[in-house]
């Protein structure tokens, strides 16, 4: 009967569940015979940006998928603004095939998902004073942040969490560990008592992704 229970309660916890990717971040590098010639690409493309007097990357967007990349004549990448990992694939094709229609080769591109930032809702209130008190390994100055900040510590994650129940994740380098963290996070919060029936404000305030 006990572990009929727990079954029960394991699945109120996964129906529970509230959540939803909001920028994947990646690197990426490729095989190139000489560093890549970005004023090349930027008079290839009048839709890039590049001020090496500013900032050493160019910086291309692209629409489908949506991403951004900032590119370094060493041939590494930085990619942010992706929804989805898989994402990744086609984005990094489409750069390189931009960059080679700059007449500048570059081979086997490797890429690595560094981050994956979710927000989401545990749909329940928190008492973040009592939170900070009996999480270990969090941290809550509402002076200074009107959230408080919990670093998990397996999976190893680091969550943003407001009095509302909202929450952002970010650290994971998968789906698979964003789903286990907040799965986690939503029995702790409850069973460690932290939990309140109301609120006389908001604390939370809407966050923007880039």
């Amino acid at each position: 009967m006990s572990e009929e229970n727990n079954k029960i309660e394991e699945h109120d916890f996964e129906a529970e569940l509230d959540y939803k990717i909001e920028n994947v971040v990646g690197t990426v590098e490729v095989e190139i015979r000489e560093k890549i010639d970005l004023t090349q690409i930027a008079r290839k493309y009048e839709d890039v940006e590049y001020n090496p007097e500013r900032f050493p990357g160019l910086v291309m967007r692209i629409k489908e998928p949506r991403a951004t990349f900032l590119i370094f004549s060493t041939g590494k990448m930085v990619v942010t603004g992706l929804r989805r990992a898989d994402e990744a694939g086609p984005g990094v094709k489409e750069v390189v095939k931009k960059i080679k229609k700059a007449g500048i080769e570059v081979t086997n591109p490797k890429i690595t998902i560094q981050n994956i930032v979710a927000s989401g809702d545990l749909h329940i209130n928190i008492d973040l004073n009592m939170a900070a008190i009996v999480m270990e390994y969090a941290m809550y100055e509402p002076e200074v942040f009107p959230g408080l900040i919990y670093r998990m510590q397996e999976p190893k994650t680091v969550f943003l969490i407001f009095s509302t129940g909202k929450i952002v994740c970010t650290g994971a380098k998968n789906k698979g560990v964003v789903r286990e963290a907040v799965l986690k996070l939503n029995h702790e919060v409850r069973e460690l008592g932290v939990a309140r029936k109301s609120l006389a404000e908001s604390e939370y305030e809407d966050i923007s992704f880039i």
